[in-house]
């Protein structure tokens, strides 16, 4: 049976073929040319929160169903977030375009899309639906699509977020000119989770590049333990998700890993 990423990366090839007869990449690429500028990312010396709207997760099963997600974003941007990252995979997190969508016109935060994209022309199919960065996934991407991904992001003022699992990951990302790299915790093949994995794995991001640290980060403790290891940001989104009001929660974390400096 195909692991779970593979599986992911398969629906995504099929989306973009229903996608591509609907509108042309020459197409596509002009709406997303027309777009205005993306709005910036800026994570600072500060430890900053990727706060994340996902309606469910395999891992988790359903979190919200029914959600506001243009509401979503304004508490995230109140609570004191840096970026909004929006599921768009449909199957298994319940997510949508429209979702994206509604979440760049609810925030004055930049949008990131979060997908298990495939293909470069989901990068302009991003941005012409209001995404001002996207997440790349280094195993479904071979070197050259990881490039010529990272190329289109930045022709379209778009931050793009390289994920990696392990050393290869990582090293495939930088020599791709990956600027900003996360490091997921959850082995997104079998979904076991990992903690010691952003310990092991944080050396090998070079200085000049910033680091995320993704999934599996929960408490006060492991938020405070990947801002110590020298992590630029932690992507949260299902300690979020299970929360009607995500603020306190949000607030709580961040306020404690200020605390402690």
């Amino acid at each position: 049976m195909p692991d779970f990423l593979d599986q992911m990366a398969r629906s995504s090839a099929d989306r973009l073929g229903v996608a591509r007869q609907v509108t042309t990449e020459s197409d596509m690429r002009r709406a997303a040319e027309s777009m205005p500028p993306a709005r910036e990312l800026r994570l600072g010396n500060d430890f900053g929160v990727i706060a994340e709207v996902k309606r469910a997760a395999p891992s988790a099963g359903v979190l919200r169903a029914e959600v506001d997600v243009a509401e979503r974003a304004r508490q995230y941007e109140q609570a004191g977030a840096k970026v909004v990252s929006v599921l768009t995979e449909p199957d298994r997190f319940g997510g949508s375009l429209i979702d994206l969508r509604s979440a760049s016109a609810g925030t004055s935060l930049p949008v990131m899309r979060k997908d298990f994209l495939v293909d470069p022309y989901q990068i302009y199919e991003t941005r012409a639906n209001g995404a001002d960065g996207v997440l790349l996934i280094t195993a479904v991407l071979d070197d050259s699509t990881l490039r010529e991904s990272l190329s289109v992001a930045a022709y379209l003022g778009m931050f793009a977020l390289v994920e990696a699992f392990n050393e290869l990951d990582i090293e495939r990302a930088q020599v791709a000119g990956a600027e900003l790299i996360g490091v997921n915790c959850r082995n997104l093949r079998d979904l076991s989770v990992d903690f010691k994995r952003f310990k092991d794995l944080r050396d090998l991001i070079d200085p000049d590049r910033r680091a995320v640290a993704e999934s599996g980060i929960n408490t006060r403790e492991e938020f405070r333990e990947v801002e110590s290891l020298g992590y630029h940001a932690a992507l949260i989104g299902s300690a979020l998700m299970r929360e009607e009001d995500p603020t306190a929660t949000l607030q709580r974390l961040r306020g404690e890993c200020e605390a402690s400096r």
